[in-house]
C-alpha cells in the first residue's frame, strides 16, 4: 500500500525552526524526487523544495537559505529542516513523491502536517 506519512509540524514564533519529516512506503523508495509543497489559506498549493534520485535539490525563492530539504534512502524518509520561520510559512505542508517511466507517471501525495509561525 503506498503511503506517505508527514510529521513534526507544529506551533512555532518567528525566527525558530521545525523539522518536518515523511516517511514513504512507495517501494523503491531511491528512485524517486521527493518533495515538499504548502498550501496556505485561500492560496494556492506550491513548491517549497524537491531533491532528486541523484540528490540534487531545488528550492522556492522565499525559502532559500532558511531551509533545508535532505533524504535518507536507507529510512525511505525526507526531510524538510526550516529555520528563520516567518508568520507567512504557515501552511499546510505536503510531502510529494514522483517518478515516471517511458508509459506511466507516478505521483503520491501525504495528508500534510500544520505548520504555524505566530507569536
Amino acid at each position: 500500500q503506498v503511503q506517505l506519512v508527514e510529521s513534526g509540524g507544529g506551533l512555532v514564533q518567528p525566527g525558530g525552526s521545525l523539522r518536518l519529516s515523511c516517511a514513504a512506503s512507495i517501494g523503491i523508495f531511491s528512485i524517486y524526487t521527493m518533495g515538499w509543497y504548502r498550501q496556505a489559506p485561500g492560496k494556492e498549493r506550491e513548491l517549497v523544495a524537491n531533491i532528486t534520485s541523484s540528490g540534487s535539490t531545488n528550492y522556492a525563492d522565499s525559502v532559500k537559505g532558511r531551509f533545508t530539504i535532505s533524504r535518507e534512502n536507507t529510512k525511505a524518509t525526507v526531510y524538510l529542516q526550516m529555520s528563520s520561520l516567518k508568520p507567512e510559512d504557515t501552511a499546510v505542508y505536503y510531502c510529494n513523491s514522483y517518478y515516471s517511466d517511458w508509459d506511466r507517471e507516478y505521483d503520491y501525495w501525504g495528508q500534510g502536517t500544520q505548520v504555524t509561525v505566530s507569536s
